[in-house]
């Protein structure tokens, strides 16, 4: 199967659509409606990811353009007192909204577009990518620790918050220079 993943543009019936598959998928996944203090960056997805420069949201499309995958990263934004004066937006991505049909699950897709997400951060000057989960998110923590993410906090609060970062590695290889030996003992 051929799937499409793009850079979410301002076409306002291509929004509406990408707003109703991840309110979708919130009621799927979490059992809830909109919820305006939790859903504003869906709401006002353009302001959140579409209009600043080094933020976007990132769409994938099955063969016959149905919307089967989110995921959104924008500049650090909250105000959490555990982790003033060690995130900002200016080095400090966050991931977002990321989101797979259940019928494209266990295919590589959400590791896609996180690798499509982590690159975009990369080249736009972030050195670092935040993001909270819960443990009731079933697989979630696998997940992006299998992405590479670290825990930097994890809360005994009733939502069982999980805090984690990763660290944007770009590595510069140079030219071989000589002949590698390996040591194998047997």
């Amino acid at each position: 199967m051929n799937v499409n993943i793009r850079e979410l543009s301002s076409g306002p019936e291509e929004i509406k659509r990408v707003q109703r598959f991840l309110f979708d998928m919130i009621k799927l996944e979490f059992g809830y409606d909109c919820v305006p203090e939790w859903h504003q960056d869906i709401v006002n997805i353009d302001e959140y990811y579409i209009n600043p420069k080094r933020n976007a949201f990132f769409v994938a499309y099955s063969e016959d353009g149905k919307i089967i995958g989110t995921i959104g990263i924008r500049a650090y934004d909250k105000d959490f007192k555990q982790f003033r004066n060690i995130y900002s937006k200016e080095n400090t991505s966050s991931i977002w909204r990321l989101f797979v049909d259940r019928r494209y699950r266990r295919c590589g897709l959400a590791s896609k577009m996180f690798s499509i997400a982590e690159n975009f951060g990369r080249e736009n000057g972030y050195s670092n990518i935040y993001l909270h989960t819960h443990h009731t998110y079933k697989g979630a923590f696998q997940f992006w620790t299998k992405m590479g993410f670290v825990t930097t906090l994890d809360e005994d609060d009733e939502l069982e918050t999980i805090h984690m970062e990763k660290y944007i590695k770009e590595l510069k290889i140079s030219p071989q220079e000589g002949v590698l030996t390996y040591a194998i003992k047997i």
